[in-house]
Order: C-alpha cells, then sequence, then structure tokens
C-alpha cells in the first residue's frame, strides 16, 4: 500500500509542478529584475582606465613569455648541439 501512495505522490507531484511553473518563471524574473536593480554599473572612465591596464599587462606578460621562451629554446638547441657532435 505504501508503494500505490508513493507512486500516486510522484504524478501528483510532476502535475502540481507543471501547474506551478509559470508561477516559478514570473517569481524567478521577480528576483532577477530586483537584483538587477542592485547592480552598480562602472563609469566609462572606470572601464576604460580598467581595459588599459588589461591591455598594458597583456603586452607586458607577452614579451615576458616570449623572451623566457627564446631563451629557453636556444638553451635546449645548444644542449642539443653538444649532444649531436
Amino acid at each position: 500500500m505504501a508503494k500505490t501512495v508513493a507512486v500516486a505522490e510522484q504524478t501528483n507531484t510532476g502535475m502540481q509542478q507543471m501547474k506551478s511553473l509559470p508561477d516559478r518563471v514570473s517569481s524567478f524574473l521577480r528576483d532577477v529584475r530586483s537584483e538587477m536593480r542592485k547592480v552598480v554599473w562602472p563609469a566609462r572612465a572606470e572601464v576604460q582606465s580598467t581595459t588599459g591596464v588589461v591591455i598594458v599587462t597583456v603586452f607586458i606578460f607577452a614579451a615576458y613569455f616570449w623572451l623566457v621562451d627564446n631563451i629557453i629554446g636556444r638553451a635546449v638547441e645548444a644542449v642539443l648541439g653538444v649532444a649531436s657532435k
């Protein structure tokens, strides 16, 4: 008997979820709207300055990795050149 009740509750749960879908969606959208009102958007000057910092940092790291790659590459070539003789 307990299994019959459990199966009956599962089918009702599915129907209840389908019926409550519009309410859940509207509640979700209300929550999203209220959270979006709390967001503080950065000013244009702040976005430009942080973008500049990111671009400069990327170029610095690119130069660093290029230099390290060349040094390691030349060292490996030197070792292989000595080892092949």
